[in-house]
């Protein structure tokens, strides 16, 4: 088990877009952020995407998820060898599937091997544990956005927002002990966000995503279906809840008919609205929505959030944090959390009845 000081540690990132892989070192003692260090991306070439596309929805032993768990483990070594300096990584692997009220949560990619190669101690399967114990497995940053909160010097309750494939939202109150406090943090999925773009544009363009927003913006939203999509059950759960890359399948199918502007356009701002819609759930109403992942790139999806919310929204490069390597950065994080025996999740992020921290260490020999 680590000591109570701040460690070098090497966080990963290969998020449910498909895009590639985010690597970063943050200086941490699980508790407090004392510096970032240096970040690097690994992208999947198409070829590489299409592989791991086919394995999506698979568990260990479907056809395609050796593979893809072989993959991932390659594409993360190649980008974790290019660091120096770290004394532990934390490795996310690749979700194929998640259904924790069901088979669970499954993330292609053994740490086991990476520990071998690399020579350092890896903790991995961050979400087994937590969905073993009935939580959601997810989201697993909020603990991180807690000491970024801290970090940035918030001291009134704020929400950091990440537009991956899935958004999700972490409401934090900084001026709490810490993340594990009661009334500390508030997380949970909000709906589908980057991933049916991106899918809509792969499969009528040819195009990985919708550069800026900008055939959303040229495209006009259909009313009736936001209206029917905004229906759909897992508005109507209480958070903590989590969903899977897949589980709004209905939406691309709802867009069919529609011109690729127009549907585009649809798709952007269902993105926007389940986030606003989330924001009911929260304690108390937050003075900033920081916002992370891809979606913050794209103008249009952040022009509709900011009519959404009475508060401002910006993207996390307005306090000085990197949108592309917070991901993995949090997984930095955790990791060093759990090397000390710390909590990684608990009640108010994934709904485990009680406070649990997740992962196991592989070492190398």
């Amino acid at each position: 088990m680590l000591k109570a000081e701040a460690v070098w540690a090497l966080g990963t990132m290969s998020g449910t877009s498909l895009d590639g892989v985010d690597a970063a070192l943050v200086l941490t003692d699980g508790e407090t952020i004392q510096e970032f260090g240096d970040t690097a991306y690994r992208p999947y070439s198409e070829a590489e995407r299409a592989i791991l596309r086919t394995a999506l929805g698979g568990w260990p032993g479907d056809p395609g998820v050796m593979a893809a768990a072989e993959l991932v483990e390659t594409a993360h070594a190649e980008v974790m060898s290019r660091f120096s300096g770290a004394q532990i990584a934390g490795f996310h692997g690749q979700t194929l599937a998640h259904d924790p009220r069901g088979r669970g949560t499954h993330q292609a990619g053994d740490g086991a091997v990476l520990a071998q190669v690399l020579g350092l101690p890896v903790v991995w399967d961050f979400r087994a544990a937590d969905v073993a114990l009935g939580g959601q497995g997810a989201p697993l940053a909020p603990f991180f956005h807690f000491a970024l909160a801290r970090h940035i010097g918030a001291g009134e309750p704020l929400a950091f927002l990440n537009l991956g494939g899935v958004g999700n939202l972490t409401w934090v109150d900084p001026r709490c002990s810490g993340p594990e406090a009661e009334g500390a943090c508030l997380a949970f999925d909000t709906g589908p966000a980057n991933a049916p773009v991106n899918d809509l544009l792969r499969a009528r363009r040819g195009l990985d995503h919708d550069e800026n927003g900008a055939l959303a913006a040229s495209g006009t939203a259909d009313d009736a279906i936001l209206q029917a999509f905004l229906n759909h059950p897992y508005f109507f759960r209480m958070p903590p809840k989590s969903l899977d890359r897949n589980d709004f399948h209905g939406l691309i199918e709802a867009v069919a008919s529609l011109s690729d502007a127009d549907a585009a356009a649809t798709l952007t701002k269902a993105a926007a609205m389940a986030v606003a819609r989330g924001a009911d759930h929260f304690p108390r109403p937050i003075t900033r929505l920081l916002v992370t992942g891809g979606g913050r790139l794209n103008a249009t999806l952040m022009a509709h959030l900011s009519d959404l919310f009475a508060c401002p929204v910006d993207p996390v490069e307005a306090v000085g944090l990197n949108g592309d390597m917070l991901e993995a950065q949090a997984f930095a994080h955790l990791a060093v959390r759990v090397a000390r025996g710390l909590p990684t999740s608990g009640p108010g992020t994934t709904g485990v009845p009680a406070l649990v921290g997740g992962g196991q260490i592989s070492r190398p020999d």
